[in-house]
């Protein structure tokens, strides 16, 4: 639940860290602040090569946001068949995608609108 005492920008941090960590790819975030309507301020995608690449993103996110400003998430989706799993941190929802999955569901596609920011990786890809 958030307490808070991060920012959604110190939250944000967090995440892509934690997504860095264990190598995810194509990390974007997607701003959705100007857009009416929205349940929250950002969405954060990326994707993994495989499930068990998929849960190890879920989970170091989870650790790191964990051990950093003691947040953890308001809901987690998604986590038993690894395809697409969703982290809810309330102003800021994280979507780990399988490749596959993330260019048939087009979340990028469909929120248009929103700012996209491609996260450069620290790592080759």
């Amino acid at each position: 639940m958030q307490k808070g005492k991060a920012s959604a920008d110190e939250l944000i941090a967090f995440i892509l860290q934690g997504i860095e960590e264990v190598k995810g790819l194509e990390i974007n975030l997607l701003d959705l602040r100007d857009i009416e309507n929205t349940v929250c301020d950002y969405f954060v995608l990326c994707n993994g090569t495989s499930n068990t690449h998929v849960n190890a993103i879920v989970n170091s996110i989870q650790k790191t946001v964990s051990k950093g400003i003691q947040d953890k998430p308001w809901h987690v989706e998604g986590s038993d068949n690894a395809e697409w799993v969703l982290l809810d941190y309330v102003n800021v929802v994280v979507h780990v995608f399988q490749k596959q999955v993330r260019e048939f569901y087009d979340i990028e596609g469909l929120w248009g609108d929103a700012k996209v920011t491609m996260v450069e990786s620290s790592f080759n890809q």
